[in-house]
């Protein structure tokens, strides 16, 4: 055997070796890989749809979801999905923004807890406010369109006076409320419109008929107790305070806690209305000469 025969059956030989080692190697050892990249391209084949009909499945899947989000918008609450814990005092911070400045509402964080399916933080609202205000506090959580529930309720009545010395007398209050939420989104719409939280006023239950605070004098109005009557024009009536302050005023026209009510020309009077801390109580002064002229 002449070398060049050996020399082609050597590269004949390693030829065999290397299909044979490759061979092994391709569907011995990346076997597993070429089957996954197998079935990743039947997956890809099987999805390979056309663009106009998915565009149709778009169309069809986008009004499912509007009916949908529309039926959940109609509800009166909804349940949005994995809420945040600050949310709770924007609502508070913008719901009381209007409120007078006497009134006061501090929020604390408590616990997260579970209520059967969902779960809801649970805080403590404490402060002062006037009827008014803690009426509208309430409805405005109650009334939420995000589901809270006020859980527990404590109140009382505060007299606060102010640095002019008049009294206002406001509420007291604690609320624990519960804040619901879910960890899906079945129960939220995808854009959150707020419920009208506007309530009328409502008669206040805890304003004293009977007070033992009356307010200070500080717009310096005709004080009626101790005055005289000293004179009756065509426009009105002189009276002088206990102080010797003279006044001239009208039917109607607004005294030191009540109103001028008649002037009676015939008999020389005057007839006031006071309210002394839900005291009714009816003045009359008249002239000197007509005292005078009774005795």
């Amino acid at each position: 055997m002449n070398r060049k025969l050996k020399s082609t059956l050597s590269l004949v030989g390693l030829l065999l070796l290397i299909v044979v080692v490759s061979g092994v190697y391709v569907f011995v050892f990346q076997r597993g890989k070429l089957n996954e990249k197998k079935n990743k391209l039947e997956e890809l084949k099987a999805s390979n749809y056309n663009p106009d009909q998915l565009t149709l499945q778009y169309k069809d899947l986008l009004k499912r979801s509007t009916v949908l989000d529309s039926i959940l918008a109609a509800r009166k609450f909804n349940i949005p999905q994995n809420l945040s814990q600050i949310k709770f005092y924007d609502f508070i911070n913008n719901v009381s923004a209007p409120y007078s400045p006497n009134s006061q509402v501090d929020v604390e964080f408590l616990s997260q807890n579970q209520d059967k399916n969902f779960l809801y933080y649970e805080y403590k609202l404490s402060g002062k406010a006037s009827y008014s205000d803690l009426y509208n506090l309430v409805y405005a959580i109650e009334h939420s369109k995000e589901l809270k529930k006020i859980t527990n309720v404590t109140l009382n009545n505060l007299v606060v006076t102010d640095e002019d010395g008049v009294p206002n007398f406001l509420v007291g209050f604690t609320l624990n409320v519960g804040v619901y939420f879910s960890t899906n989104d079945r129960f939220a719409t995808a854009k959150l419109v707020e419920n009208n939280l506007r309530t009328a006023e409502e008669y206040d239950a805890f304003y004293p008929a009977i007070r033992n605070q009356i307010p200070p004098n500080v717009d310096m109005l005709l004080d009626v107790q101790g005055a005289k009557l000293l004179a009756l024009i065509p426009e009105g009536a002189f009276v002088a305070d206990n102080k010797g302050n003279t006044y001239l005023v009208y039917e109607g026209e607004q005294v030191y806690l009540g109103y001028l009510t008649k002037i009676d020309y015939d008999k020389n009077t005057v007839n006031f209305i006071l309210n002394k801390g839900g005291i009714i109580e009816k003045v009359q002064l008249a002239l000197e000469n007509e005292k005078t002229k009774e005795k």
